[in-house]
C-alpha cells in the first residue's frame, strides 16, 4: 500500500492539496499529517476532509523544521505505518487525480525492475493554479545519474513531492542535512535508487506550486542555498565518485567550483575545496581553478580601474 506523508506548516494552499488526495480515483493510500508545531492550525479543513482521505494527524511542540528540514521530514515519515511505498507531499502541492491509479497499474513493472525510486511527471504552478511551465515528462526508465545530469544541463527540473520511494530504503538511508534540505532531495533519489534506476509514470502529473512562500521561489535564502548546493557537490565527488564516470566527475567539478565561486570568501569552503582536490588527486583541476580565478579577479580590478 502507497503511504502518503504531509510535512504540515503553513494553511494557505493546503487546501488545494486535501482536494487532489480527495479525488484520487484509486483510495488505496493512508495519509499522515505532522504539523510541524505550526500556528495555522488545518482543524478545520481536517474535519471537512476526514469522511473522504483516510488519514492521520500528528501535532508535534517544536518547530523542529526551523531547525532541521530534513529532521522534519524523517520525524513525519516515522508516522507511516508498514505501508511498502511513500510519497512525501509539500502542504501546497496538488496531485492529478489519476496519480495514485497510475502507481499501481504500473506496479508489476515497478517490481519487475526492482525499482526503489517512482516519479511523475510536474508541471509548475502560480499561486491561482495556472502553469507557469511546460509539461516535464522523463524515460520511463532512467539512471539516477543520468536524470542528475539532464538537470545540470537544465533539461529538466524536480521536487520531492513527485517521487514515490520504498519506505524501506528511504527510512534505511535517510535524507542528509544540508542547509535548507537544499539539495537532500536529489541525493535522496540517488541513493535510494542505489544510483541506478528510475521508473517514470508520465499519464499522471505533481503539480509543484511556485507561491513565493516555499524555500524553493523566496530569494532571501541564496548564502544558505548555496551552502547546500556546496555540502551535495562535495559530498557526492568526496563519497560517492564510484558512481560516476570520468566526464560526470568533471560536470561535479564544474558545479561546486562554481558553487564555490559564489561564496568564495568562505574561509571554509576553501578548506574543503582545497583537501577535497588534494586527497581525490585532482590536482591539475585545482590548479587550473586558482589560475581561472586569479585572472577573474584581476579582470575586475582592471575594469574597476
Amino acid at each position: 500500500m502507497l503511504a502518503i506523508v504531509i510535512p504540515y506548516y503553513k494553511i494557505r494552499f493546503f487546501e488545494a492539496t486535501l482536494l487532489s488526495l480527495a479525488l484520487q480515483t484509486d483510495k488505496r493510500f493512508k495519509v499522515y499529517i505532522g504539523n510541524d508545531a505550526s500556528e495555522d492550525y488545518p482543524t478545520v479543513l481536517l474535519e471537512k476532509y476526514q469522511n473522504q482521505i483516510n488519514f492521520e494527524y500528528k501535532y508535534y511542540d517544536t518547530n523542529l523544521g526551523y531547525v532541521s528540514l530534513t529532521q522534519q521530514w524523517e520525524r513525519c515519515l516515522s508516522q507511516v505505518q508498514g505501508e511498502e511505498w511513500v510519497l512525501l507531499l509539500g502542504d501546497d502541492d496538488v496531485l492529478d487525480a489519476n496519480c495514485v491509479a497510475s502507481f499501481y497499474e504500473n506496479l508489476d513493472k515497478i517490481l519487475k525492475n526492482e525499482i526503489h525510486v517512482v516519479r511523475f511527471a510536474t508541471v509548475v504552478i502560480d499561486q491561482n493554479d495556472l502553469p507557469l511551465s511546460g509539461l516535464y515528462k522523463h524515460p520511463e526508465l532512467e539512471l539516477s545519474t543520468d536524470f542528475l545530469m539532464r538537470k545540470f544541463r537544465g533539461g529538466t527540473r524536480s521536487s520531492l513531492s513527485e517521487f514515490i520511494f520504498k519506505t524501506s530504503v528511504l527510512k534505511e538511508v535517510g535524507f542528509k542535512n544540508f542547509p535548507l534540505a537544499w539539495c537532500s532531495d536529489i541525493l535522496a533519489v540517488l541513493e535510494v535508487s542505489n544510483f541506478g534506476l528510475i521508473y517514470t509514470i508520465n499519464e499522471a502529473v505533481v503539480s509543484f506550486r511556485w507561491s513565493g512562500d516555499n524555500i524553493t521561489s523566496r530569494n532571501d535564502n541564496l548564502v544558505l542555498k548555496n551552502e547546500g548546493s556546496f555540502a551535495f557537490y562535495h559530498y557526492l565527488i568526496k563519497e560517492k565518485s564510484a558512481f560516476f564516470n570520468e566526464n560526470e566527475i568533471t560536470t561535479l567539478q564544474n558545479q561546486l567550483e562554481k558553487t564555490f565561486l559564489d561564496n568564495k570568501k568562505s574561509l571554509r569552503f576553501w578548506r574543503l575545496f582545497t583537501i577535497l582536490y588534494f586527497s581525490h588527486f585532482y590536482i591539475k583541476s585545482y590548479f587550473l581553478f586558482i589560475c581561472k580565478t586569479m585572472k577573474m579577479v584581476i579582470k575586475k580590478l582592471y575594469i574597476k580601474a
